[in-house]
């Protein structure tokens, strides 16, 4: 008896969108399963913000340079796609941070952990705190811990049990430089509800760490700020992964497919698929696998119910700036990872990646590279009469700040911007709710899932499991 051949299809050819189509078609190989896939990309590449450029001997990322390993379900892609043999962790040497103080670069104290210490020493002989933030710091050992709350903003947290100069001068900008948002409505529950199990386990988040940290067997004393052991990437840059999944798909891709809007068959299974250039697509299994807007519009016909909920999450924008030295041209040590820049400062810099020093490799010997991440607020800047004159102006404001900070007076080799234009979903206080929601609606929907960013993670390795989910639960319902 020959089955019948199903179709599926994935919108959007970001990694989320990469890794349904990839576990749609290794699951229905598995289970023997006839499935069709067409992962549908509205650009003229695949792999979303991830893209990797090799000029001059640098390599430069416009988007991620790394993925965290801690969560498993990027580094087990990679090991599935044989390309584990390629990655390569952070530079041991130098696996500490920067925070700004009064234009000046403060290394982070060892054992800080976001936003609390995990070594006394180090925190208590830190400038970047004064003697009454310090003191308000401690108080965290004995303030009760809070039930009851359902959520709260990341700010309203850090400034309850830590003060307001914890957060103003280390939560924020760590923060900041993940999710370049506002830490005032950020969810604390959807972002790091490590920190609420913390409170919740030892009623205090200083005691939490130092336990910790007395737990754990220590394999550097020059660590503080994110914990950078736990970083990965690739020898050649991020877009190994893209070519990888990419090179398993090419038969399913099509590019330059922007799809207007989907329709559910009436009286049978599937779906409708329309595209910009009003072809229809028709289709029983469907992943949109997008930011939020581009997912609710897609949906508006199909659920207002649904499309209003997905409006509900918000996104920003953000720049980057590559650029290029020679070596002898800075005189900063560069004896870090990078550094975070608070709002006080009133910088137009979120921070800066020492890319050439966080991983091997990066530039040419005797050069560096460097890479500036932008406030959204600094890439609006309203007097820019056209996109190029925009360009220009992030450039410039990116680069007099480093050279400020860094003691640079000589121009670079060259410079680079990357538009990453509302790419990072905001996950505001009563997210989980709001997802909830969303997800309930969605199962209304027979053959019908939503994956990225916009719900339970925002990093690489969340994206992945999105699109992996996604593509498992719609092949349950075969």
């Amino acid at each position: 008896m020959v089955q019948e051949q199903k179709r599926a299809i994935v919108v959007g050819g970001g990694i989320t969108g990469l890794a349904a189509a990839y576990r749609l078609k290794c699951e229905a190989e598995k289970r023997e399963i006839s499935l069709d896939i067409t992962l549908l990309e509205s650009s003229n590449r695949v792999g979303g913000v991830i893209q990797t450029e090799h000029r001059d001997g640098f390599i430069i990322e416009h988007g991620p340079d790394a993925f965290i390993s801690t969560k498993p379900w990027a580094k087990a892609l990679c090991e599935e796609l044989g390309i584990d043999d390629k990655l390569i962790g952070t530079n041991p040497k130098v696996r500490r941070s920067f925070v700004i103080r009064k234009d000046k670069l403060v290394p982070v104290p060892e054992g800080f952990y976001m936003m609390a210490p995990g070594s006394i020493g180090p925190f208590l002989k830190s400038p970047i705190f004064s003697l009454r933030g310090k003191f308000r710091i401690a108080l965290d050992l004995f303030i009760p811990r809070r039930n009851g709350i359902d959520d709260e903003s990341v700010a309203d947290f850090v400034r309850r049990r830590l003060g307001t100069e914890a957060f103003e001068r280390m939560a924020q900008p760590m923060i900041g430089g993940i999710y370049t948002s506002d830490a005032e409505n950020l969810s604390l529950k959807s972002t790091f509800p490590r920190f609420l199990e913390m409170e919740e386990e030892y009623g205090s988040i200083i005691k939490a760490l130092l336990t910790q940290k007395r737990k754990a067997v220590q394999t550097s004393r020059d660590t503080s700020g994110p914990r950078y052991s736990l970083f990965l990437s690739f020898a050649n840059g991020m877009q190994t992964l893209v070519d990888a999944l990419a090179g398993n798909l090419s038969e399913c891709i099509r590019l330059g497919c922007s799809v207007a809007m989907i329709q559910k068959k009436e009286d049978e299974m599937g779906w409708r698929v329309w595209l910009d250039n009003e072809e229809v697509l028709e289709t029983d299994l469907l992943c949109l696998a997008l930011p939020a807007p581009q997912t609710s519009k897609i949906l508006s016909e199909v659920s207002p119910d649904l499309s209003d909920k997905l409006t509900n999450i918000p996104y920003t924008s953000s720049a980057t700036v590559n650029i290029a030295f020679r070596r002898e041209d800075i005189p900063h040590p560069l004896n870090g990872m990078g550094f975070v820049v608070p709002i006080k400062e009133q910088l137009n810099l979120i921070g800066c990646s020492f890319s050439s020093v966080k991983f091997e490799n990066r530039a040419p010997s005797n050069h560096v590279l460097l890479r500036a991440f932008v406030s959204e607020s600094a890439t609006n800047f309203k007097g820019a009469a056209n996109n190029n004159t925009k360009l220009k102006d992030i450039t410039s404001s990116a680069l007099i700040d480093v050279s400020n900070l860094l003691g640079i007076t000589n121009p670079p080799i060259f410079s680079i911007v990357s538009q990453h234009t509302q790419s990072m979903a905001q996950y505001q206080v009563g997210h989980e709710r709001l997802v909830g929601e969303i997800e309930e609606l969605a199962k209304g929907f027979t053959g019908l899932t939503l994956a990225g960013n916009a719900y339970r993670g925002i990093g690489i390795p969340d994206c992945i499991n999105s699109g992996e989910q996604a593509a498992i639960s719609l092949l349950n319902n075969i």
